[in-house]
């Protein structure tokens, strides 16, 4: 047999490789991001000391909540925001919204009778 199969289709052997049609319907941009940047971007982290926080008080994330936050750290974006309060049911979250990570970490016994500085905006969420 004289033909070869290149990219499921057939060609005769007797084509050369550069007449064969390249698909460059979709090509890299120059400045494309991996993957796993663009993800690292969308999603919240916890600083070291907001882990340490959240253990010490027994404080446990869910998906379900971690999604919230993230969503709260979305709007506080939008509105320009830098350093936001972020309260949810009986925790408060301080995240720094341009590094989209969790600064520190309180329960409700350690929010009362707090005073929270340096902040620019507070998210309530449910």
């Amino acid at each position: 047999m004289n033909d070869r199969i290149t990219v499921g289709r057939l060609f005769p052997a007797n084509v050369p490789p550069a007449a064969i049609p390249q698909n460059r319907t979709n090509p890299v941009p120059k400045n494309a991001k991996p993957f796993d940047q663009v993800l690292q971007e969308q999603v919240v982290k916890l600083s070291n000391h907001a882990a340490k926080r959240l253990e010490q008080r027994g404080i446990e994330l869910r998906s379900d909540q971690m999604e919230k936050i993230n969503s709260a750290v979305d709007k506080a974006a939008a509105k320009g925001a830098k350093e936001s309060l972020i309260l949810m049911q009986d925790m408060a979250l301080i995240v720094s919204v341009p590094n989209r990570t969790v600064v520190t970490a309180m329960d409700k016994q350690s929010m009362e009778d707090n005073v929270f500085t340096q902040i620019d905006s507070a998210v309530i969420i449910s």
